[in-house]
């Protein structure tokens, strides 16, 4: 089964920092363009942050200078390293990404979401 899995989030304070992790399954070769998006209660899912596999990088404006999106390709995984957190950035994260197998694309997969909670 062709999944993402996101890991890192919880409850950190205002000021504080957390990592976010992203891995694909193991049937997966490589992936792709990847991103994180997130969404708080009521609102609209939103673009954080993207990272083609070459490395070219985009930032939503609310948190250029505060997050670092980052890629490992051996380990098919996709970082968010998030500092200065905000209570605004509460929200649940979800990473999304272009697997390829072998034999299948498997284009804007979803993970399952972790929750992040920044305490003033």
């Amino acid at each position: 089964q062709v999944q993402l899995v996101e890991s890192g989030g919880g409850l950190v304070q205002a000021g504080g920092s957390l990592r976010l992790s992203c891995a694909a399954s193991a049937s997966i070769l490589s992936i792709y363009d990847g991103g994180w998006y997130r969404q708080a209660p009521g609102k609209q899912r939103e673009l954080v942050a993207t990272i083609t596999r070459g490395g070219q990088i985009n930032y939503a404006d609310s948190v250029k200078g505060r997050f670092i999106v980052s890629r490992d390709n051996a380990k098919n995984t996709v970082y968010l390293q998030m500092n200065s957190l905000k209570p605004e950035d509460t929200a649940v994260y979800y990473c999304n990404a272009d697997l390829w197998d072998r034999r299948s694309w498997y284009r804007g997969t979803w993970g399952q979401g972790t929750q992040v909670t920044v305490s003033s």
